[in-house]
């Protein structure tokens, strides 16, 4: 099935927390926000919602740093799972390296019909390419064909094309 995560074995199947319901959002800091959500949108379709600023002490708290402004922007996802873009306006920090070997780094990882066709959308967008498409030869996911792009911030995007269901 599209978007499922890989299978485990009957072993290595962690216990779930009471407290979990489900993955809510991915959260990305970006350097222009404007840049982002015309990326995304124009990427994925969806429209980007609750566009406002952010500040004050609460948010200071929450976030660790007190005299904090951020604009923000959410767009939803098929499936339920909904992406939160951050332009932190104060305080300014540098972006981190990109490439996903660096800790703390993450990747967004869209389910897709078609890798290639996918792989040809995102770059039309604006995405810069990093690997693949490549055929997944073992495993669980074995059949399935995922490439890598990256946004204009350096994010990594992995396009997966879910393996075909066996006959």
């Amino acid at each position: 099935m599209p978007g499922s995560v890989p299978e485990r074995s009957a072993g290595s199947v962690p216990e779930r927390s009471a407290h979990l319901v489900a993955m809510h959002h991915v959260g990305v800091t970006v350097a222009d926000l404007e840049r982002s959500v015309a990326f995304w949108e124009k990427l994925t379709g969806a429209s980007s919602r609750d566009r406002r600023s952010l500040s004050g002490p609460g948010v200071g708290r929450l976030v660790g740093y007190p005299d904090v402004r951020i604009d923000r922007a959410w767009l939803d996802f098929p499936g339920g799972v909904a992406l939160e873009l951050l332009q932190y306006l104060e305080p300014l920090e540098s972006p981190y390296p990109e490439g996903t070997a660096h800790p703390g780094n993450i990747h967004v990882c869209l389910a897709v019909a078609d890798v290639d066709d996918a792989l040809s959308h995102a770059l039309a967008c604006g995405a810069r390419p990093v690997g693949g498409p490549i055929d997944v030869a073992a495993g669980p996911q074995a059949g399935a064909r995922i490439a890598y792009v990256r946004d204009p911030d350096g994010v990594t995007i992995e396009l997966f094309q879910a393996p075909d269901p066996p006959r």
